[in-house]
């Protein structure tokens, strides 16, 4: 089988499960600079190698690449979570989202049509919901009106995925990530760069008075999750698309506020907070119904944040250091 962006973080953590699970897993990655490469390479190394794992370096933006890989390897199942992330970035940086967002996305569906890949499970978001007040969110939804461009893209995968299900009948499923956190994360999520700066005694920006809420959800579950979808695809009924998107969140969204104290309580230092207004793209919460995952697969996240972040904070320490 094969995992797109496997040097990233979830990416990373998926690959190591399934080869822990006994299968020949495939990974690939273009080790991008969006944040320091090093941390994808320290991934590979500590989760990836020891499993015999091979990440392969590659463009999915590159169409030749990506046939390349399919014909070589000829994978069954495709598990892809290789794509520009950050909603701030998209601000900055849209290019990149165009190309590894849609481009590299086009192209995952036509090697997965033209190889015959009997399921692919991809990556979404929770920002596919926007500024929707009505919580929790719900699979059922509107999300037709994404306030960022990262948003609209991932918006645009779930269409391109079902049409291409639709058309072809192979199975496809998208997941709608909830603020992912946990040992070998990602330093541009809040989580991250507030304990560096923290254990730095420096300041950390809090966007909207701290009042935003997140769904924080623990890198265990989102692999549990993950997997357990990944052997349960859609069946096609009706002559409806064998298509189907899942909310993976924790249920339980925390004010940034309350989660700043849980995270001074987990690293034993005080936050020196620079309040800020709120950011172009930023959504006032993120709240998962999980009751659509729970049914099909019998199992929604559940780990308590003071957990996670006690497991995250002893990972940074060490790998700081």
């Amino acid at each position: 089988m094969l995992v797109t962006g496997a040097a990233g973080f979830i990416g990373a953590f998926v690959a190591a499960r399934l080869a822990d699970m006994g299968y020949q897993v495939i990974g690939c990655d273009n080790f991008n600079d969006y944040y320091t490469p090093q941390l994808k390479r320290d991934r590979v190394a500590a989760l990836l190698a020891p499993r015999g794992v091979p990440c392969l370096p590659l463009e999915l933006a590159d169409a030749a690449q990506v046939e390349q890989l399919f014909a070589q390897h000829r994978p069954a199942l495709v598990v892809h979570l290789a794509a520009q992330a950050g909603v701030r970035y998209s601000l900055q940086n849209p290019a990149a989202y165009i190309q590894s967002n849609l481009v590299g996305f086009a192209n995952m569906l036509e090697a997965c049509r033209q190889h015959q890949v009997e399921h692919l499970l991809y990556a979404s978001s929770s920002s596919v919901y926007g500024a929707n007040a009505k919580v929790p969110f719900s699979e059922s939804d509107r999300t037709d009106e994404p306030v960022s461009l990262y948003a609209a893209t991932k918006k645009s995968n779930e269409l391109m995925a079902y049409s291409y299900s639709h058309l072809y009948r192979f199975p496809a499923t998208g997941l709608r990530f909830f603020t992912v956190y946990g040992p070998w994360g990602r330093p541009d999520m809040a989580y991250f760069s507030f304990t560096q700066k923290m254990l730095k005694g420096e300041m950390i920006p809090v966007f909207a008075g701290g009042e935003l809420r997140r769904d924080f959800t623990y890198i265990d579950d989102i692999v549990e999750g993950v997997v357990r979808l990944l052997f349960k695809p859609t069946v096609a009924e009706n002559g409806a698309a064998p298509h189907a998107v899942f909310n993976i969140g924790n249920h339980q969204p925390v004010r940034v506020l309350e989660f700043i104290r849980t995270l001074e309580k987990v690293l034993g230092v005080e936050a020196r907070i620079d309040f800020q207004p709120m950011q172009p793209g930023d959504v006032p919460a993120t709240y998962a119904d999980t009751a659509a995952l729970r049914a099909h697969v019998g199992f929604a996240p559940a780990t308590p944040l003071e957990q996670g972040l006690e497991r995250f904070g002893a990972w940074y320490r060490t790998w700081a250091n």
